[in-house]
């Protein structure tokens, strides 16, 4: 394997840090590496292969539509585009959609949106909006995304910066409200902030902001690319305080892990807004996307994968929190979306990831101290103890 690492390296523009693995199959929970050893794979992509690895309905559906018809770019409809806007509008409640590729993608057409919906209907002062971010949220790594985060490590020699971004902590309303003025359009945030290590705000946050919104006359945008497709026990996280937006923000798992998906879903009379050739993208849309997607939002109904993320994700906080180790900090979470924060003279995190890895359990650090935890959602309570024996194992020390 150091060799497949080496290469890796020698041509790499480095941005990540990997585990010193190389995976060659997966299937379902778990993955395999190039000699054989098994792992419990207890990331998922970032949420992104919530329904597991080679899911053989996604697989099927892939390989069809790749035989059928790849990619025609927006200049034409197909068949398959009508169906997944109908279809994942209706799968979530809201009347238009905005499909894009990539999670940040995403995002960069919502806070557009925003832009514009503040200029043509609340009239703000052309090129003056302002859209309010929250501490240590994670909305991608664009030069707009990163403008609008507080993390210095992705804006060192990244500037200059794109204006407009208003960032309150996380979790407070009062400075939400206060942060409000007449040239805000927007505010933007994660319902639980996984990159930040799973950072879940008091009960009633995500209801009383969207009250605030209302109130003040500015949209209410959640960006639900990890939260959302059922990760936290819901279909999205916002229904867990029935807090719907007037933006949802959605990626990763909406391509099944086979297909980088993304999609901004809203009102009417806010997407509708856009005139032809104001936005677009090359693969936005295209038949290989549009086929995976309705096929994901299938899986997630018929497998109750939300009802299984809930059950499980209930049973491992509750286990989890049984462990007795010096290092343990903190463990919280939602669904399957969890978090165990060590103490900072543990050492870090990394450490523990590497560890775990030794035992056949693949999950990542974050944030520096927070061991991040968010299996496919298909993950059953056997395998659930398999990691649990093993995390046990690692941070009791034994």
């Amino acid at each position: 394997m150091e060799a497949w690492i080496e290469i890796a390296e020698r041509y790499l523009a480095q941005t990540y840090l990997p585990l010193p693995v190389v995976l060659k199959k997966g299937r379902g929970v778990w993955v395999w590496d190039l000699e054989g050893k098994k792992y419990l794979d207890l990331l998922s992509c970032y949420s992104a292969v919530s329904a597991g690895h080679c899911h053989p309905r996604l697989v099927k559906v892939l390989k069809k539509q790749a035989q059928t018809l790849d990619a025609v770019s927006r200049a034409f409809y197909h068949q398959q585009f009508s169906l997944f806007l109908k279809e994942l509008a209706e799968f979530a409640g809201f009347e238009k959609v905005l499909p894009m590729n990539t999670g940040v993608e995403a995002v960069e057409r919502a806070i557009k949106t925003a832009r514009k919906w503040g200029y043509q209907v609340k009239k703000i002062p052309k090129y003056q909006a302002q859209i309010i971010v929250c501490e240590n949220n994670f909305h991608g790594r664009t030069i707009t995304a990163i403008s609008a985060s507080s993390e210095a490590l992705y804006k060192e020699n990244f500037g200059p910066f794109t204006p407009g971004f208003k960032i309150i902590p996380f979790g407070d309303l009062q400075s939400l409200n206060e942060a409000i003025d007449q040239n805000t359009v927007a505010f933007l945030v994660e319902p639980i902030q996984a990159e930040a290590g799973i950072i879940i705000p008091p009960d009633g946050y995500l209801k009383k902001a969207k009250e605030i919104c209302q109130e003040k006359g500015i949209l209410f945008i959640l960006d639900e690319i990890q939260t959302g497709l059922g990760r936290c026990g819901k279909k999205f996280a916002f229904q867990l305080e029935e807090a719907q937006p007037d933006l949802l923000i959605l990626g990763k798992f909406l391509g099944g892990g086979l297909y980088p998906v993304s999609s901004v879903l809203g009102k009417k009379e806010i997407l509708d807004l856009y005139l032809p050739g104001e936005d677009g993208s090359t693969f936005s849309g295209n038949p290989l996307a549009c086929a995976v997607a309705r096929e994901v939002l299938k899986i997630i109904d018929e497998e109750k994968l939300a009802e299984r993320a809930k059950k499980q994700g209930q049973y491992f906080l509750e286990e989890l929190r049984k462990i007795k180790s010096p290092w343990i900090k903190e463990i919280r979470g939602k669904g399957l979306l969890i978090g165990i924060e060590l103490w900072s003279w543990a050492g870090g995190a990394r450490k523990f990831a590497e560890k775990l890895m030794a035992e056949g359990i693949l999950c990542k650090e974050t944030h520096g101290q927070v061991i991040r935890i968010a299996p496919p959602l298909i993950i059953r309570k056997k395998e659930i103890d398999f990691a649990l024996e093993k995390l046990k194992k690692v941070l009791e020390g034994k």
